[in-house]
Protein backbone atom coordinates (compact mmCIF):
# COMPACT_ATOMS: atom_id res chain seq x y z
CA UNK A 1 0.00 0.00 0.00
CA UNK A 2 1.52 3.68 -0.84
CA UNK A 3 0.62 6.68 1.07
CA UNK A 4 0.98 10.17 0.16
CA UNK A 5 4.64 11.04 0.28
CA UNK A 6 3.83 15.52 -0.34
CA UNK A 7 5.52 17.39 2.01
CA UNK A 8 3.56 19.36 4.78
CA UNK A 9 3.67 22.95 3.89
CA UNK A 10 4.73 25.96 6.25
CA UNK A 11 3.73 29.23 7.24
CA UNK A 12 5.16 32.20 9.20
CA UNK A 13 2.70 35.23 10.20
CA UNK A 14 2.25 37.40 12.57
CA UNK A 15 -0.77 37.52 14.95
CA UNK A 16 -1.21 40.92 16.69
CA UNK A 17 -2.12 40.46 20.58
CA UNK A 18 -4.03 43.64 22.83
CA UNK A 19 -3.00 41.08 25.79
CA UNK A 20 0.84 40.83 25.27
CA UNK A 21 0.30 44.05 23.77
CA UNK A 22 2.55 42.85 20.35
CA UNK A 23 2.80 41.01 17.43
CA UNK A 24 2.90 37.07 18.09
CA UNK A 25 5.11 35.57 15.56
CA UNK A 26 3.44 31.98 14.52
CA UNK A 27 4.10 28.94 12.62
CA UNK A 28 1.69 26.93 10.71
CA UNK A 29 2.02 23.59 9.15
CA UNK A 30 -0.45 22.16 7.43
CA UNK A 31 -1.00 18.88 6.06
CA UNK A 32 0.12 17.43 2.81
CA UNK A 33 -3.13 18.14 0.38
CA UNK A 34 -4.35 20.58 2.56
CA UNK A 35 -7.74 21.37 2.29
CA UNK A 36 -9.69 24.54 3.46
CA UNK A 37 -13.32 22.95 2.68
CA UNK A 38 -12.45 20.26 5.38
CA UNK A 39 -11.90 20.44 9.10
CA UNK A 40 -8.86 19.30 10.43
CA UNK A 41 -7.80 18.75 14.13
CA UNK A 42 -5.24 21.62 16.12
CA UNK A 43 -2.28 20.73 17.73
CA UNK A 44 -0.97 23.36 19.26
CA UNK A 45 3.21 24.17 20.80
CA UNK A 46 4.42 26.79 23.16
CA UNK A 47 8.24 27.83 21.53
CA UNK A 48 7.14 27.18 17.99
CA UNK A 49 10.55 29.35 16.97
CA UNK A 50 11.90 26.09 17.68
CA UNK A 51 10.08 24.40 14.69
CA UNK A 52 13.29 24.11 12.84
CA UNK A 53 15.56 22.67 15.40
CA UNK A 54 12.90 20.06 16.13
CA UNK A 55 12.78 19.16 12.58
CA UNK A 56 8.96 19.10 13.48
CA UNK A 57 8.05 19.62 9.14
CA UNK A 58 9.92 16.36 8.75
CA UNK A 59 8.50 14.42 11.28
CA UNK A 60 5.16 15.32 10.35
CA UNK A 61 5.72 14.84 6.53
CA UNK A 62 7.26 11.68 7.87
CA UNK A 63 4.14 10.04 9.96
CA UNK A 64 1.52 11.51 7.76
CA UNK A 65 3.28 9.61 4.49
CA UNK A 66 3.47 6.42 6.61
CA UNK A 67 -0.33 6.46 6.56
CA UNK A 68 -0.27 5.99 11.07
CA UNK A 69 -1.19 9.52 11.65
CA UNK A 70 -4.12 11.18 10.97
CA UNK A 71 -3.64 15.09 9.22
CA UNK A 72 -3.67 17.30 12.06
CA UNK A 73 -3.08 21.52 11.54
CA UNK A 74 0.04 21.91 13.91
CA UNK A 75 0.63 25.79 15.18
CA UNK A 76 3.73 27.05 17.12
CA UNK A 77 3.28 30.16 19.25
CA UNK A 78 6.97 32.03 18.90
CA UNK A 79 8.19 33.79 21.90
CA UNK A 80 10.59 36.59 22.08
CA UNK A 81 13.09 38.13 24.80
CA UNK A 82 10.14 37.94 27.40
CA UNK A 83 9.72 34.13 27.43
CA UNK A 84 10.59 34.03 31.23
CA UNK A 85 7.91 36.27 32.16
CA UNK A 86 5.27 35.39 29.56
CA UNK A 87 5.19 31.65 30.67
CA UNK A 88 4.97 30.05 33.57
CA UNK A 89 1.39 29.98 35.82
CA UNK A 90 -1.31 32.40 34.94
CA UNK A 91 -2.45 32.50 38.74
CA UNK A 92 0.78 33.23 40.20
CA UNK A 93 4.42 34.35 39.01
CA UNK A 94 7.35 32.62 40.79
CA UNK A 95 9.58 33.48 43.61
CA UNK A 96 11.52 35.58 41.74
CA UNK A 97 8.78 37.54 39.45
CA UNK A 98 9.11 35.29 36.76
CA UNK A 99 5.78 34.20 34.75
CA UNK A 100 4.43 37.59 35.47
CA UNK A 101 2.59 37.84 32.27
CA UNK A 102 1.60 34.16 31.99
CA UNK A 103 -1.91 35.55 32.32
CA UNK A 104 -1.51 37.69 29.17
CA UNK A 105 -0.25 34.84 27.26
CA UNK A 106 -3.30 32.27 29.20
CA UNK A 107 -5.61 35.63 27.40
CA UNK A 108 -3.76 35.53 24.20
CA UNK A 109 -4.15 31.96 23.28
CA UNK A 110 -7.82 31.57 24.46
CA UNK A 111 -8.71 34.80 23.37
CA UNK A 112 -7.10 35.62 20.35
CA UNK A 113 -5.20 33.03 18.76
CA UNK A 114 -7.57 30.29 18.77
CA UNK A 115 -10.23 32.16 17.55
CA UNK A 116 -8.18 33.44 14.08
CA UNK A 117 -7.11 30.01 14.05
CA UNK A 118 -10.86 28.86 13.74
CA UNK A 119 -11.60 31.82 11.88
CA UNK A 120 -9.05 31.51 9.15
CA UNK A 121 -7.66 28.03 8.59
CA UNK A 122 -11.35 26.58 9.78
CA UNK A 123 -10.27 24.17 12.27
CA UNK A 124 -12.59 21.12 13.67
CA UNK A 125 -14.85 21.88 16.66
CA UNK A 126 -13.11 19.04 18.75
CA UNK A 127 -11.00 20.00 21.79
CA UNK A 128 -7.37 20.84 20.83
CA UNK A 129 -4.27 19.46 21.92
CA UNK A 130 -1.71 21.48 23.75
CA UNK A 131 2.31 20.97 24.02
CA UNK A 132 5.00 22.69 25.00
CA UNK A 133 8.98 22.08 26.03
CA UNK A 134 10.54 23.38 29.41
CA UNK A 135 8.97 26.53 30.36
CA UNK A 136 6.83 26.36 27.79
CA UNK A 137 5.66 22.96 28.70
CA UNK A 138 4.42 24.55 32.15
CA UNK A 139 2.62 26.99 30.62
CA UNK A 140 0.22 24.54 28.22
CA UNK A 141 -0.41 22.65 31.16
CA UNK A 142 -1.52 26.04 33.20
CA UNK A 143 -3.32 26.49 29.78
CA UNK A 144 -4.98 23.22 29.54
CA UNK A 145 -5.64 22.67 32.81
CA UNK A 146 -7.81 25.52 33.51
CA UNK A 147 -9.60 25.82 30.37
CA UNK A 148 -10.72 22.12 30.16
CA UNK A 149 -14.06 23.11 27.59
CA UNK A 150 -11.14 24.01 24.81
CA UNK A 151 -8.84 21.64 25.04
CA UNK A 152 -8.41 17.62 25.44
CA UNK A 153 -4.90 16.81 26.10
CA UNK A 154 -1.67 18.24 27.83
CA UNK A 155 1.94 17.41 26.53
CA UNK A 156 4.53 18.55 28.74
CA UNK A 157 8.58 17.75 27.00
CA UNK A 158 10.57 18.22 30.02
CA UNK A 159 8.26 20.68 32.00
CA UNK A 160 9.76 23.35 34.56
CA UNK A 161 7.63 21.69 37.12
CA UNK A 162 9.98 22.78 40.16
CA UNK A 163 8.35 26.67 39.36
CA UNK A 164 7.79 27.40 43.01
CA UNK A 165 6.80 29.96 45.65
CA UNK A 166 9.73 30.30 47.88
CA UNK A 167 13.71 29.74 46.59
CA UNK A 168 15.56 26.57 47.80
CA UNK A 169 17.33 28.20 50.45
CA UNK A 170 14.45 30.11 51.90
CA UNK A 171 12.82 27.00 53.50
CA UNK A 172 11.71 25.93 50.86
CA UNK A 173 9.41 22.82 50.70
CA UNK A 174 7.64 20.61 48.26
CA UNK A 175 5.06 22.39 48.90
CA UNK A 176 5.71 25.42 47.67
CA UNK A 177 5.83 24.16 43.86
CA UNK A 178 2.98 26.17 42.23
CA UNK A 179 1.60 23.80 39.57
CA UNK A 180 1.01 20.70 42.00
CA UNK A 181 -0.48 23.00 44.27
CA UNK A 182 -2.82 24.15 41.91
CA UNK A 183 -3.73 20.63 40.92
CA UNK A 184 -4.04 19.58 44.81
CA UNK A 185 -6.39 22.23 45.56
CA UNK A 186 -8.75 21.94 42.56
CA UNK A 187 -11.93 21.63 43.39
CA UNK A 188 -12.69 19.98 40.06
CA UNK A 189 -11.79 17.25 37.91
CA UNK A 190 -11.90 18.23 34.10
CA UNK A 191 -12.04 15.52 31.65
CA UNK A 192 -8.59 15.70 30.53
CA UNK A 193 -5.47 13.50 29.19
CA UNK A 194 -1.99 13.94 29.65
CA UNK A 195 1.60 13.09 28.29
CA UNK A 196 4.48 13.91 29.91
CA UNK A 197 8.43 13.38 29.27
CA UNK A 198 12.07 13.20 30.76
CA UNK A 199 14.92 12.69 30.06
CA UNK A 200 17.51 10.65 32.18
CA UNK A 201 20.08 13.36 31.81
CA UNK A 202 18.05 16.28 31.97
CA UNK A 203 19.48 17.69 35.06
CA UNK A 204 21.68 17.13 37.40
CA UNK A 205 20.52 18.54 40.47
CA UNK A 206 18.62 16.38 43.19
CA UNK A 207 17.75 19.02 45.92
CA UNK A 208 16.76 16.17 48.32
CA UNK A 209 19.76 13.92 47.87
CA UNK A 210 17.37 11.15 46.94
CA UNK A 211 19.50 9.61 44.10
CA UNK A 212 16.75 11.20 41.72
CA UNK A 213 17.05 13.94 39.32
CA UNK A 214 14.69 16.81 40.14
CA UNK A 215 13.00 17.21 36.80
CA UNK A 216 12.01 13.27 36.80
CA UNK A 217 11.03 13.87 40.58
CA UNK A 218 8.87 17.03 39.71
CA UNK A 219 7.46 15.37 36.92
CA UNK A 220 6.37 11.91 38.50
CA UNK A 221 5.04 13.69 41.55
CA UNK A 222 2.86 16.19 39.47
CA UNK A 223 1.27 12.91 37.70
CA UNK A 224 0.80 11.59 41.35
CA UNK A 225 -0.96 14.70 42.09
CA UNK A 226 -3.07 14.19 39.05
CA UNK A 227 -3.38 10.03 40.11
CA UNK A 228 -5.16 11.17 43.60
CA UNK A 229 -7.27 13.50 41.50
CA UNK A 230 -8.44 10.20 39.68
CA UNK A 231 -6.45 10.08 36.65
CA UNK A 232 -5.26 6.99 35.84
CA UNK A 233 -1.67 5.89 34.44
CA UNK A 234 -1.49 4.72 31.10
CA UNK A 235 -5.42 5.88 30.40
CA UNK A 236 -5.48 9.34 30.99
CA UNK A 237 -2.00 9.99 32.21
CA UNK A 238 1.37 8.86 30.06
CA UNK A 239 5.07 9.27 30.88
CA UNK A 240 8.08 8.54 28.43
CA UNK A 241 11.67 8.44 30.27
CA UNK A 242 14.36 8.56 27.61
CA UNK A 243 17.57 7.18 28.43
CA UNK A 244 20.61 9.78 28.38
CA UNK A 245 17.97 12.23 26.93
CA UNK A 246 19.22 15.78 28.03
CA UNK A 247 17.37 18.98 28.20
CA UNK A 248 17.77 20.04 24.48
CA UNK A 249 16.01 19.54 21.14
CA UNK A 250 17.36 16.72 19.80
CA UNK A 251 15.67 15.13 22.82
CA UNK A 252 12.86 16.71 22.22
CA UNK A 253 12.78 15.94 18.61
CA UNK A 254 13.26 11.92 19.78
CA UNK A 255 9.76 12.24 21.43
CA UNK A 256 7.88 14.02 19.29
CA UNK A 257 6.36 11.21 16.84
CA UNK A 258 5.21 9.22 19.71
CA UNK A 259 3.74 12.39 20.91
CA UNK A 260 2.12 13.42 18.01
CA UNK A 261 0.94 9.57 17.06
CA UNK A 262 -0.68 10.21 21.23
CA UNK A 263 -2.03 13.10 19.58
CA UNK A 264 -4.12 12.59 16.92
CA UNK A 265 -5.66 9.45 18.43
CA UNK A 266 -9.37 9.97 18.28
CA UNK A 267 -8.94 12.85 15.87
CA UNK A 268 -10.35 12.17 12.25
CA UNK A 269 -10.52 14.75 9.32
CA UNK A 270 -14.30 15.49 9.63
Amino acid sequence: MSFDTNPVHTIVKNVFSVFLEREVVITIILPADYDRSKHYPLVLFNDGQDFEGLGMASILTDLQSSGEFNPVLVVGVHVNENRIFEYGVAAEADYAGRGGRANATSDFVVRELIPHLHAEYNISQERIVYGGFSLGGLMALDIVWNSPQIFAKAGIFSGALWWRRRALNDDYSDSDRIMHAQLRNASVKPDLKFWFQCGSLDEYDDRDGDGVIDSIQDTLECIAELEKKGYAWNRDVFYTEIAFGEHNLKTWSEALPGFLRWASEKNRLL
